[in-house]
């Protein structure tokens, strides 16, 4: 089989974890890759996930209290230790293990997350892009900028916010762009889930201080990867002072933080010689 081909739908279901209840879907055959990001859900990484289908049992899910990941408690925060133990509850519940674990974004940090909690269930873990404000030179500056980016989103000012989250992220879009994509009205599950991310999620995130000695030392394998067009970018930064502090080499992979999005066959071939 040709390893770009795809394979066939994914195979969904649920699985009960404590405060929630997880989508999930699996694809293919082969060894154990899970794919994660916060806030995006498994939709973003479907294109990529048929790809790597070809040789991989693929398994992407949304993150607790976004689209499909119904929570009891929609008040309760989420933070990168919970998102982990459901990431270890739903591999252990499949379990076809040690998997490969790869994170994007605020997935990174998930992931980073259970390669210190849960070394056991994971062999190697590629965190893409974590946004790990605590290990910039100025956390405190970062952290306020992103205060004040949650109260304007929470004083209904949802295109103002977002331009001050991307103003700190170091990404630029054109005025149409970022008009089709935040100046206009949201569907009811796009309001819930952008809501969630700034109100519950977004702070515990960037807040996250990795355990760098655990890494360092632990059994887990840690690929740092950052776009090879993300170059001065908030993640830019923070994936490149993570690979300093474990003394790894980052990985350049095609685009920039959603190149996994914007070129799903080179980013698959790029994951893999990762792998």
């Amino acid at each position: 089989m040709n390893r770009t081909q795809a394979t066939g739908p994914a195979r969904t279901s649920t699985l009960e974890v404590p405060g929630a209840t997880l989508h999930y879907e699996v694809r293919g055959e082969g060894p154990l890759l899970a794919m994660v990001g916060a806030p995006m859900d498994a939709r973003a990484f479907a294109p990529l996930a048929d790809l790597l289908a070809a040789d991989h049992t693929v398994v992407t899910t949304d993150p607790r209290g976004i689209h499909r990941s119904i929570v009891a408690d929609p008040a309760q925060d989420s933070t990168p230790e919970l998102r982990a133990d459901d990431l270890a509850r739903l591999l252990t519940h499949l379990d076809v293990g040690p998997a490969a674990v790869f994170g994007s974004s605020g997935g990174a940090v998930t992931a980073l997350a259970m390669a210190q909690s849960h070394p056991g269930l994971v062999d190697t873990v590629v965190a893409h892009e974590p946004p790990l404000d605590e290990l910039l030179e100025d956390p405190a500056a970062s952290h306020a900028r992103t205060e004040q980016i949650i109260a304007t989103y929470l004083a209904g000012d949802v295109p103002g916010a977002w331009r001050m989250f991307l103003h700190q992220a170091g990404i630029w879009l054109p005025d149409e762009v970022f008009q089709a994509a935040f100046g206009s009205p949201r569907d009811r599950q796009q309001a819930a889930d952008e809501h969630f991310w700034f109100a519950r999620e977004l702070r515990h995130t960037t807040r996250w201080r990795p355990d760098l000695d655990t890494l360092r030392s632990g059994p887990v394998r840690v690929v740092v990867g950052i776009g090879v067009d993300s170059a001065g970018q908030l993640c830019d930064r923070t994936s490149r002072a993570l690979a300093t502090a474990l003394a790894v080499a980052p990985v350049s992979f095609p685009g920039d933080h959603t190149g996994f999005v914007d070129d799903p066959a080179g980013f698959a071939d790029r994951l893999r010689e990762a792998l």
